[in-house]
């Protein structure tokens, strides 16, 4: 058989995937859009991926969709290891022989024909609407989230019926895009304030996407909205303890806190410093939302 593109759009349309308790495992599919968007980005270069931690919450924000209905935990390591059972690729472990076991798989390669696939944009817009649109793989609010997050229309569904959780899908899928936009794409994980990055293999990141004219009011998720802080700076942020000028500098508000710690690692000791910007200028913090974080805060005389 010829495994063209046909072929395989009819491969990820019939994914072996666990159907216990009446409740299908969105995992594979999930992972194969986390590829696509990879592949989109020209991130994959070559037939092997190595599973790291950005790829891990990447899958952990894609899983965002389905939360409501999986309550455990999802785990990257059953995709990335299961879907050689689909012959998409073969699992490796890190030595590059053959992996038995999900806990063994570090690395997949690609079969070639599927990563010639890859390269082509029509193939990978095809194989979204595949994956998404494929029963049973997910529900029809799911699949609202999942076009939301992606930024394709979706097909007609009977979740327009009910406008509430079409509405709720919608925005789930809004959340989802922005963290990966801030997070992942401009600052690739690290604090803009501080510089320190950690993923997990878990899924976990240091840093959130953070609003910078507040989501509730403004109901902005344009990624120049958002920085990616760290916990301790994101919860600094929100609650005025310092702010950002227009040339991107850290203004401090003394006035608001008293703090003790290790030396250049105080908030105050970022006074004046420059945040780290996204390599994309595009993707910057907009002035204007950062005039209304100021003067929100009580920095408008400043």
């Amino acid at each position: 058989m010829i495994r063209d593109k046909k072929y395989w759009l009819h491969k990820l349309a019939t994914l072996r995937i666990d159907r216990a308790r009446g409740n299908p495992a969105p995992h594979k599919p999930l992972l194969l859009l986390v590829i696509l968007e990879m592949a989109d980005r020209g991130e994959i270069t070559n037939r092997e991926i190595t599973l790291t931690p950005d790829l891990a919450f990447r899958f952990s924000v894609y899983w965002s969709a389905v939360v409501h209905r999986r309550k455990q935990p999802p785990d990257v390591r059953l995709p990335f290891h299961h879907l050689g059972s689909s012959g998409v690729w073969q699992p490796l472990m890190a030595d590059g022989k053959a992996s038995p076991d999900k806990k063994l798989t570090t690395i997949i390669r690609l079969d070639p024909d599927f990563f010639y696939c890859l390269a082509d944009q029509r193939f990978r817009d095809l194989a979204r609407k595949v994956l998404i649109d494929t029963e049973p793989y997910f529900r029809p609010e799911e699949r609202t989230s999942l076009y939301s997050m992606l930024r394709i229309k979706p097909a007609a569904s009977g979740i327009r019926e009910n406008e509430e959780l079409y509405r709720a899908s919608i925005q789930t899928g809004r959340n989802a895009r922005f963290r990966i936009e801030v997070v992942v794409l401009a600052y690739r994980f690290s604090c803009a304030l501080t510089g320190y990055r950690m993923t997990t293999i878990e899924m976990e990141s240091i840093v959130d996407a953070a609003h910078i004219h507040e989501f509730r009011d403004s109901r902005n998720n344009d990624p120049r909205n958002g920085i990616a802080l760290s916990k301790n700076a994101h919860w600094q942020f929100d609650r005025g303890l310092w702010s950002i000028s227009d040339d991107y500098r850290v203004l401090i508000n003394k006035k608001k806190f008293l703090e003790d710690g290790v030396q250049g690692q105080r908030l105050a000791d970022f006074e004046g410093q420059r945040i780290t910007l996204p390599g994309d200028p595009l993707l910057w913090p907009e002035r204007i939302y950062l005039e209304w974080h100021r003067k929100n805060h009580g920095f408008q005389d400043r």
